[in-house]
């Protein structure tokens, strides 16, 4: 404690006490060794925020990378170490280094910063960023500048000319890709037409997968597109490209008729849910098969109150039913999707005849001998679509190319 803050009864005090009183000399420190102290405490603080160390990384925060970068510099400088080692109650110097992005013994904020693609405004403030070049903004131009002339472009023509023409006499329709419209997922696979930037995509080719570093799968495309360019860009690339464009649509497969559409009929609805449901019927051929049998249906209303009255509905069985999935999609036909949905299941559709309330026999036709990851499956086909390049393999429950 500084003897300055002290009067001389309080020293004689401390004396008594056994409280040997030091009179510390004030250090002056450079604007340079400020600079590093400064430094080691921002990334002090980050590891108290956050419980770990700051890591390097193309998906990391930009001020993470930056106090990563930094504290390498520090650990691998004796000068820096003996400077900030007092201050280090949280044994951050202890560590091995980490992956070092700059070679630099001793590289600025505005330094750094500029390695990692930002801009600082003029005051010249780490922290006042005028523009931070993001990952998604360096791979969409990569990609761009990666489109080359087709050479053989007069062989793709004729599907660009046939698929134009589908989509202009309504053979074809075109679906929003954004996640906001219910696309949660694209499955690409040869022979696919998407809208991207204004210009229609070809995936001609799909390549051998491959294992991306993070887990997932990936493969080299070939893609081209109706300006005569093409690309031979990741399939990984090409879905973030099409999330990333607010405009993007896949073109449908013919075979799916209408059922996205953008014209609005009395029973279209803008939005609805696609709902498996599962009996509790003691009837003997539900028992039998209660894990498998679903019915299948959409509608835009609340599927809780669809089901309300269930026990007295010849339609689910005379009996009461539990939800056992639903699947939220906008802008769609909700009639058309419902019919396509059921002549996909129709070979698996259960055969049985019940009795209503009045005794009459009834023969409900929405129930279907179809295990659920099946119906997941099919779903996620009738997003990407894809759906009418499939049918329904009865014989080994599974999805399987349309012959």
């Amino acid at each position: 404690m500084a003897k300055s803050n002290f009067t001389q009864e309080d020293d004689a005090l401390l004396a008594e006490l056994g409280v040997e009183v030091e009179v510390k000399r004030q250090e002056t420190r450079t604007p340079r060794e400020e600079r590093i102290i400064a430094g080691f405490e921002e990334i002090q603080h980050f590891v108290e925020a956050h419980g770990q160390l700051p890591q390097h990384g193309e998906g990391q925060d930009i001020f993470e990378r930056i106090y990563a970068t930094r504290l390498d510099q520090i650990r691998r400088q004796e000068e820096c170490r003996e400077l900030v080692v007092e201050l280090d109650h949280q044994s951050l110097l202890d560590g091995g280094a980490l992956e070092i992005e700059s070679q630099a013994d001793d590289l600025s904020d505005d330094d750094l910063l500029a390695e990692l693609g930002v801009e600082v405004s003029a005051e010249n403030d780490v922290r006042n960023l005028r523009h931070v070049k993001t990952r998604a903004e360096i791979r969409a131009a990569e990609e761009i500048a990666n489109r080359t002339k087709c050479e053989d472009f007069e062989t793709f023509k004729p599907l660009f000319d046939a698929v134009q023409k589908d989509i202009d006499t309504g053979v074809r329709n075109t679906i929003k890709i954004r996640k906001e419209a219910g696309f949660s997922k694209t499955n690409i696979t040869k022979g696919q037409f998407f809208i991207l930037g204004g210009q229609v995509a070809y995936v001609a080719d799909v390549g051998e997968l491959i294992k991306a570093p993070n887990g997932d799968t990936d493969a080299r495309l070939r893609v081209i597109y109706s300006n005569g360019t093409e690309s031979d860009l990741l399939l990984r690339s090409l879905q973030r490209a099409l999330y990333k464009d607010e405009a993007s649509r896949i073109i449908a497969d013919p075979s799916m008729g209408p059922l996205f559409s953008g014209i609005q009929n009395e029973e279209d609805l803008a939005s609805g849910t696609i709902y498996v449901l599962r009996s509790k019927s003691e009837h003997p051929q539900v028992k039998e098969h209660r894990n498998v049998l679903h019915k299948i249906g959409v509608t835009g209303g609340s599927v809780k109150k669809r089901i309300v009255h269930a026990s007295k509905d010849p339609t689910f069985l005379m009996a009461d039913v539990e939800i056992v999935a639903t699947y939220e999609l906008f802008n769609i036909n909700r009639t058309k999707l419902e019919k396509l949905i059921h002549r996909f299941f129709e070979r698996a559709q259960l055969d049985v005849q019940i009795k209503d309330r009045f005794g009459q026999p009834v023969t409900p036709r929405e129930w279907f001998l179809v295990p659920l990851f099946v119906i997941d499956e099919m779903v996620e086909k009738i997003k990407d679509g894809t759906i009418g390049d499939y049918e329904y393999d009865v014989m080994n429950a599974k999805l399987g190319a349309r012959s």
